[in-house]
């Protein structure tokens, strides 16, 4: 991996130069937009809420919320992975003496369960350098083979960080490989916040062109990206005619590589960035750690939301799953359990619902959902969703 000492500032600035360099190697995927589920977010709750202690409590929020789901899971290897993994890689080409020094040859090395780990396997051959992936012996199946399939050399661990760390450790001692983190790194969290670039201008002309405003971007994208944005017209105020820009962007927060990035493509913007999370048996650690001012080190959790192991908004199981079934069904996309938590945060999260009612007033608030990937477990899906016994 590059010196962090070398990698750019952590600004919007360096987000657009990331962009650069990566555009070649990843898709600008599409961003849409569902009335269905539009209405729904703009839909108060059935009943009042109760409280802790079983008694009726506050009025539910009835904001208005119209909805632009960036949509990773269609971006290459199906999840905005990759873009930090490429930009990890063509910086550590730029480093100083690292061709020279023979670099190349020893290659690079990560530990990762799932989609970084196939993310660094395709950046890595597509620039002929050999990968070294440790993954544990309880990584799904269908990850591993996808792995292995875009040519990583996969070196299995114990599930714990403690036995992933030492199986790298022993990698790079007998190869010389360097590692490339799956979020803590600048480089990494200025590849993925190149989505909130593309996010922010998607919705832009999209809102634009509903209000009757002057889009301020093409939506020609060009061909290369793979795809093109959706511009479609939702009923908008009069008030975005002058600024046809989002208010808030709702991303998933896992390592917080991903929510960084997308932070550091907001700033300066006026664009509020939250961190979603699940609560499920102590998973929201990022939350936890910025309250208190001290970094969680371990959590243990099983939230079906593996994926998600500024400010915070949190969510229960059962919301998680009824946001994946509206995604599914609603939507007709397939995505990780761990995309649907930014929907859901939007759809239950009573917190956020009344800020935006607040806030937003009757105008509204036009909120950008982060799909941040699609690699399902079919097995586990189909588990998920099974009828409960009784």
């Amino acid at each position: 991996m590059a010196d962090p000492s070398t990698s750019p500032p952590l600004t919007r600035a360096s987000v657009f130069e990331a962009r650069e360099l990566i555009k070649g190697f990843v898709h600008h995927t599409p961003t849409l937009t569902n009335a269905t589920l539009d209405r729904l977010a703009s839909t108060p709750a059935p009943a009042p809420l109760t409280g802790a202690d079983g008694t009726a409590g506050r009025k539910p929020a009835n904001p208005r919320i119209r909805l632009y789901f960036k949509c990773e899971n269609l971006q290459r290897i199906g999840a905005f992975k990759i873009r930090g993994a490429f930009h990890a890689v063509e910086r550590l080409k730029r480093e100083p003496g690292w061709e020279e020094g023979g670099g190349r040859e020893r290659g690079v090395v990560t530990h990762s369960s799932g989609n970084h780990a196939q993310a660094l396997a395709l950046a890595a051959r597509t620039n002929g350098i050999p990968a070294h992936i440790v993954m544990p012996t309880i990584s799904a199946a269908p990850k591993i083979a996808a792995t292995k399939g875009y040519g990583a050399n996969v070196v299995f661990s114990g599930s714990t960080s403690v036995e992933r760390e030492a199986v790298v450790a022993k990698v790079v001692e007998e190869t010389g490989a360097r590692l490339v983190p799956p979020y803590d790194h600048p480089d990494i969290v200025l590849g993925q916040g190149t989505l909130g670039l593309e996010l922010q201008e998607d919705a832009r002309d999209i809102i634009a062109a509903a209000a009757g405003a002057e889009p301020s971007h093409s939506k020609n994208i060009p061909a290369e990206h793979g795809f093109r944005a959706a511009v479609t017209t939702p009923k908008l105020p009069e008030s975005k005619k002058t600024n046809p820009s989002l208010d808030a962007i709702l991303a998933p927060c896992g390592g917080g590589g991903l929510l960084s990035g997308v932070a550091l493509s907001c700033e300066g913007t006026g664009v509020r960035v939250f961190g979603c999370e699940p609560w499920f048996e102590g998973a929201d650690d990022a939350k936890r750690g910025y309250e208190s001012g001290k970094r969680v080190e371990a959590v243990s959790t099983l939230t079906v939301a593996d994926g998600c192991a500024p400010r915070w908004a949190n969510v229960s199981e059962d919301e998680i799953i009824a946001a994946l079934k509206l995604i599914y069904e609603r939507f007709k996309m397939v995505v990780e359990p761990s995309s649907a938590v930014p929907l859901a945060v939007a759809l239950f999260n009573e917190d956020f619902r009344g800020l935006v009612e607040r806030e937003g007033g009757e105008d509204g608030w036009d909120i950008g959902i982060v799909v941040s990937g699609g690699n399902v477990n079919l097995e586990a899906l189909g588990k998920l969703f099974a009828p409960k016994d009784g």
